[in-house]
């Protein structure tokens, strides 16, 4: 194709630096000719976007970086839109973190109480920036890394966006397996089912060559070889991989491992507090004009191999790819989970080439993770009705369909916790 032109809502994140390497790295599969990064936070935009220039200018890249406050004028023209916004900051995700604790449920931002808050807060905000951009770009692909991605994504394909949530869950376990077996990642294909957030690895296969369609199924191996290991890393029991001979997401530790879960959170503080250090330790190294390279520092701020994934779906949608690889992708059932509506979004491997995302046919999921995805999908139907039409009561029904919560008696108090400390991001409030 002709020119490249990619936006970044949410540019001025700490984050941006990781997806600017790989775009720098990757500039064969992925040829940019033009980065919008796109931010309220002006100061925090040209710091990064300094940093931007400066890892291009590392490897000899020709892309321009260009900064905005204004989505209309920033995606206008645009091939794709990533999104990778969170409105309140950090400050806020302290919160949702802390206040679910009280009723005696995790604080997490993206999966229970402090979950729906989150998404209560952000679903009208990219469905409004959804609309610039198809107003300005409606052939762009918006690509969703904003939390909760499975609720957020499938907002979007409702309302009939272009758009693919992904997350690096997948990358992830993809990259420490081919560690474990010492091979090149691109050997390695994941058996991997469920939602955003809630997910298995039901095998993995080793190609015979990358891109091949035939391989040996490895996963009794790297349980039986490396189980402990692969324990440490989704922080679950080994006892517990080796019941399920699966390989859960880390994610599910918040179900599996619930009561133990708050417990610890009670007792050494929230995630957000640690991120916000880091960011601002992050925010003082990119203020060197001599910093040309992406900190170690940066790996502790979370979502590794995003910058990979990114680039290999942008690469497949936009037609630069080889367009003959499979990825782990969060988009619409359409019936491949025929237990799950047509409209929930799952996050399962699907093929991608310039025509779209085309989910591939899975075998039938067992009924210990069907029941629990089944579940979670109910919730999340109505945290996106909460997130549209707002009302506590909405709130209230949002929270009692949750695995995690469902009880009349933390439900009703969680959602006045929830409203209380979100009143100014919810305009129904």
């Amino acid at each position: 194709m002709s020119a490249i032109k990619l936006a970044v809502v949410g540019g001025g994140s700490t984050y941006t630096p990781e997806l600017i390497d790989g775009f720098a790295r990757l500039r064969d599969v992925l040829p940019i000719d033009e980065l919008v990064l796109i931010d309220p936070a002006a100061e925090r935009l040209e710091l990064i976007a300094g940093m931007a220039r400066r890892i291009f200018d590392r490897y000899d890249h020709g892309a321009k970086v260009i900064t905005t406050d204004d989505v209309a004028h920033g995606v206008r023209d645009a091939d794709a839109v990533l999104l990778q916004l969170r409105v309140g900051g950090q400050a806020v995700r302290a919160e949702d973190e802390t206040w679910p604790l009280e009723c005696g449920c995790i604080g997490q931002e993206t999966t229970g109480a402090g979950g729906l808050a989150k998404a209560l807060r952000t679903v009208p905000v990219v469905l409004d920036i959804a609309e610039q951009i198809r107003r300005v770009s409606p052939k762009a692909w918006i690509i969703d890394f904003t939390n909760p991605v499975g609720i957020v994504t499938r907002a979007l394909l409702n309302e009939g966006h272009q758009a693919v949530g992904l997350c690096n869950v997948a990358i992830g376990l993809q990259r420490r397996f081919a560690g474990h077996l010492g091979v090149d990642p691109r050997l390695i294909r994941l058996d991997h089912v469920g939602l955003n957030h809630l997910s298995w690895e039901r095998g993995v296969t080793l190609l015979d060559h990358p891109g091949a369609s035939t391989g040996q199924e490895v996963l009794p191996k790297l349980l039986a070889d490396f189980g402990e290991a692969i324990a440490e890393e989704v922080h679950l029991p080994h006892s517990l991989l080796r019941r399920l001979g699966v390989v859960p997401s880390y994610y599910l530790r918040y179900f599996y491992q619930h009561d133990t879960v708050v417990e610890e959170q009670r007792a050494t503080g929230s995630r957000a507090a640690e991120v916000s250090e880091i960011e601002r330790q992050l925010l003082d190294l990119y203020a060197d004009p001599t910093l040309n390279t992406k900190p170690a520092l940066l790996e502790k701020r979370g979502g590794a191999y995003y910058s990979e994934a990114a680039v290999q779906l942008l690469a497949d949608l936009l037609g630069t790819g080889e367009g003959t690889d499979t990825q782990v992708v969060d988009t619409r059932n359409d019936g491949i989970l025929p237990f799950l509506p047509d409209d929930a979004v799952i996050e399962v491997p699907a093929h991608i080439d310039a025509d779209g995302v085309w989910p591939l046919p899975q075998r039938p999921v067992e009924p210990l993770y069907a029941g629990l995805m089944s579940h979670v999908a109910a919730y999340e139907h109505l945290a996106l009705r909460a997130a549209l039409e707002g009302g506590r009561e909405r709130v209230v029904e949002a929270l009692l369909a949750h695995p995690l919560i469902g009880q009349w008696d933390t439900a009703e108090p969680l959602a006045d916790r929830l409203i209380a400390h979100n009143r100014a991001y919810l305009g129904w409030a």
